[in-house]
């Protein structure tokens, strides 16, 4: 681990954490229709497909974001749930035959298979509705002023369109059996992964109130880097990680002949380019404060995982 990299911000982050998911937890299960709301069978499947399990990345950025510029408060709560509803609905959506058709997801039967196709695309429909529409209410505890809840509802469409994490599948998939270049590797990932976790820390920065330019461009910088940084880690653990741990099919990438870094850049320069970015995200955070040692953390963890 590189000299940048404070070994005290990770003990930090271990006691933030377990607070933080839980948090989030309780978020989503209150923002989810209930199961035994009509009509029931969609209803259970969105909350299968989003209560069961995860590192819930996005939603503790939205609060590490919030605690990083002083608020800890409600209006975190919906744009957390959104952007993990989105980030859910995408991988309902990813799983599918069509798609890459897997099996297992977070250790368990992908939608798809737990109930059935049509139901699994249903799931992923209702999910990215019910994200704008919590970020929208302005009848909620803790909602932001109607600017903030606009500038979040354009900041989480544009990064969930085609200029963003759609955009970056559809690349992935045209990519398929082709040699892409680094450049090009990037450029899907900073859609398909990055700018859902882009979006995340802007979420969190507009439903804490007003922040100066350049805090706001230091945090930017900070989820540009961490993004590309956990997308080049998941591609490492494709081919080294525990099937077990990861709660999916190890290898999977290389089965289906997709591009990754370790094919492009082999494994050692895929771990030295992942420590660099997640470095320099914590280099981003230089003028704050002890506030965000949980966004410091978490750059370091995105690349220390095992899941």
């Amino acid at each position: 681990m590189s000299a940048r990299f404070d070994p005290t911000i990770l003990e930090a982050l271990e006691a933030a954490l377990p607070p933080l998911r839980e948090r989030a937890e309780r978020a989503l299960e209150a923002a989810l229709p209930a199961a035994d709301a009509h009509p029931t069978g969609i209803h259970e499947a969105m909350r299968y497909a989003v209560l069961g399990g995860g590192k819930r990345m996005r939603p503790i950025l939205v609060y590490a974001t919030g605690q990083a510029l002083d608020h800890t408060g409600r209006a975190l709560d919906a744009p957390a749930c959104a952007v993990e509803m989105i980030h859910a609905y995408s991988l309902v959506h990813d799983d599918l035959p069509a798609m890459d058709d897997d099996d297992l997801r977070r250790g368990q039967p992908t939608c798809h298979r737990a109930y059935d196709e049509p139901t699994a695309i249903l799931v992923g429909d209702a999910l990215q509705a019910r994200a704008f529409e919590l970020l929208a209410d302005g009848e909620r505890e803790g909602a932001p002023a109607p600017a903030a809840r606009a500038g979040m509802v354009h900041a989480l469409a544009r990064a969930a369109g085609s200029g963003g994490m759609v955009g970056g599948q559809a690349i992935d998939l045209a990519a398929v059996g082709r040699q892409l270049d680094a450049a090009e590797l990037e450029d899907m990932h900073i859609h398909k992964t990055g700018a859902l976790i882009r979006a995340s820390v802007q979420l969190g920065a507009l439903a804490s109130g007003p922040t100066c330019a350049a805090t706001l461009n230091a945090l930017d910088r900070y989820a540009k880097c961490v993004g590309l940084a956990f997308q080049i880690h998941d591609d490492v653990l494709d081919v080294e990680g525990d099937a077990d741990a990861l709660g999916k099919e190890q290898g999977a990438d290389a089965a289906r002949d997709k591009p990754t870094y370790p094919s492009i850049l082999g494994l050692r320069q895929s771990r030295e380019l992942a420590e660099r970015l997640a470095g320099d995200a914590i280099d981003a955070l230089a003028d704050l404060g002890p506030g965000a040692d949980v966004l410091r953390g978490l750059a370091a963890y995105c690349i220390q995982r095992q899941a």
